[in-house]
């Protein structure tokens, strides 16, 4: 008796789901613009909104004239990092130079006691 091999065929999916069709895109809206929002004439400014004075050693950083208190934080971070002054070694701690000792009263500071002692020179 000679054997004959059987024949398979390729196995086949028996449940064949049919592919569905794209979706049809979204038209796209346009991008919400973030704007601040000024406060209105009627509504008294918040702490970091408030114009304040530098004092004579802060306003050699910042410059003259009223200016709010975030402003000041931003231009003294300006500051450090056009001068290079934060440690290699810790990003968090500001090394003084000439002027920012006369601002801190030290030769270093953490960037969380800066805030602090800018205040002293906000008037």
């Amino acid at each position: 008796m000679t054997k004959t091999p059987k024949t398979t065929k390729a196995a086949e999916p028996k449940d064949k789901v049919p592919k569905a069709a794209p979706k049809a895109a979204k038209a796209e809206a346009p991008p919400k613009k973030t704007k601040v929002e000024q406060p209105k004439a009627s509504h008294k400014p918040n702490a970091l909104q408030q114009p304040l004075r530098p004092s004579p050693e802060l306003a050699a950083i910042v410059g003259e004239g009223t200016m709010a208190r975030g402003e000041v934080v931003s231009k003294v971070w300006e500051y450090i990092k056009a001068h290079k002054l934060q440690s290699p070694d810790d990003g968090r701690v500001i090394v003084a130079d000439g002027k920012l000792r006369q601002v801190f009263g030290k030769d270093q500071t953490t960037m969380f006691e800066m805030n602090k002692l800018l205040a002293q020179h906000l008037k």
